[in-house]
């Protein structure tokens, strides 16, 4: 089966709008894996416009699921993995002042910082995941460098999903593949909702997780975060 990690950036956007604590971050991720979901996803960036490191402090100790942590591996995104010890680093190409992230890596340009870099969350006893585009020659640079798995950065899917279904996913099905010839787990994120999740893992069934923030999120204003919850699920069965 492949888990849901609902990312929980956009709530801490909505916090951060007014100040306080509401809506409160750790509950909500703590009512999300009471919903359904099978991991908790955040992205601490550099200027905190969203997830703050307390918070990913705060949640330390509190996620029964899978906690994984998003980000560029700076010397603090590394202090944070370090202290914090969650179950998995998603490593991102992102340089600080961008929006979102918007592309995987090079990993044959950046071979010698990812290994080096992987080696050391590994020594931590941590997963590692790495962004890629849909290109099979990342995904063996990626099996290079010794990440755990991928995550096929998705934009460029859901983009073209309703024009062009089976064009959008052809190089995210060869990824897919070559990555699990490889022995590396899949992960998938960003843009993934409602309508383009079930094609995605009717496609490439063994798929690992998804991590969805930004559509649940827009979703659960309309249907409310535990019947959200269980409609993502419902496209992963």
């Amino acid at each position: 089966m492949t888990k849901l990690s609902v990312n929980i950036n956009k709530i801490a956007t909505l916090r951060n709008s007014r100040g306080g604590k509401n809506p409160d971050v750790v509950q909500v991720a703590l009512d999300a894996e009471r919903f359904g979901a099978q991991g908790i996803t955040v992205h601490p960036r550099p200027d905190e416009r969203h997830i703050r490191k307390d918070d990913v402090f705060s949640l330390k100790g509190q996620i029964s699921t899978e906690f994984n942590i998003e980000g560029f591996p700076d010397d603090r995104y590394m202090k944070i993995i370090d202290e914090v010890r969650p179950a998995q680093a998603t490593l991102v190409p992102d340089p600080p002042h961008v929006l979102t992230s918007n592309a995987g890596w090079d990993t044959f340009e950046q071979k010698d910082f990812l290994s080096e870099i992987i080696k050391q969350i590994k020594s931590y006893g941590v997963r590692t995941s790495i962004f890629v585009d849909p290109d099979t020659s990342m995904v063996e640079g990626a099996a290079g460098v010794g990440t755990d798995r991928i995550e096929l950065y998705t934009e460029s899917y859901a983009r073209h999903y309703h024009d062009k279904r089976e064009k959008a996913i052809k190089n995210y099905i060869l990824a897919a593949n070559k990555a699990k010839e490889l022995g590396l787990g899949v992960n998938a994120g960003h843009d993934l909702d409602l309508h383009n999740l079930r094609y995605l893992k009717d496609r490439i069934p063994f798929m690992d997780e998804v991590s969805i923030g930004h559509a649940l999120v827009c979703d659960a204003l309309y249907y409310g975060l535990e019947n959200t919850i269980q409609m993502y699920l419902r496209q992963l069965a």
